[in-house]
């Protein structure tokens, strides 16, 4: 198989985007963004508030929300990158949505996250669920704040896939 990669990820308040876009550089992968048909309002992302979108779609296990658009040619890539927040203690369920639209087996998926103060909790078992058994999986790794293009290569060094 190739070794063609992409960093797919979801960002509502840019610190997703921020580091997706230094990993794409630092790993020369493409890079692709998983947006949602109904885009996040601040309203949407108000976690203190029970009846918000953010607070709602994460109390419902089942819920999918809509991706805007597909990667056209998913099948060249070999390794996935796959970036989101943790919404309480889990990626956020489009991030499901997106993982449950492709078949990912033989694929290497590794998963990052940024947060403002929690770890991954339950993401990687909630996400390994999503993809066929023959999905290669690493670890999830926490970024937060402005992980260089440097520090992201070290880590780069480090992987196996």
């Amino acid at each position: 198989m190739n070794n063609k990669m992409l960093v797919a990820y979801f960002s509502c308040s840019g610190t997703t985007a921020r580091a997706a876009r230094t990993l794409a550089e630092a790993s020369g992968a493409d890079l692709f963004e998983i947006r949602s048909v109904q885009p996040y309002t601040a309203a949407d992302l108000d976690w203190t508030n029970k009846s918000a979108r953010s607070t709602r779609e994460m109390g419902d296990e089942t819920c999918r929300p809509a991706i805007a658009e597909r990667v056209l040619n998913m099948d060249v890539y070999s390794v996935v990158f796959l970036g989101f927040p943790i919404w309480w203690y889990v990626a956020p369920r489009i991030v499901q949505t997106f993982l449950e639209s492709y078949d990912f087996s033989g694929k290497t998926v590794i998963p990052f996250f940024t947060s403002g103060g929690s770890g991954a909790g339950k993401t990687d078992a909630v996400l390994h669920r999503c993809c066929s058994s023959a999905t290669q999986w690493r670890p999830s790794k926490r970024v937060n704040g402005g992980i260089s293009k440097e520090e992201w290569k070290d880590w780069l060094a480090s992987l196996t896939y």
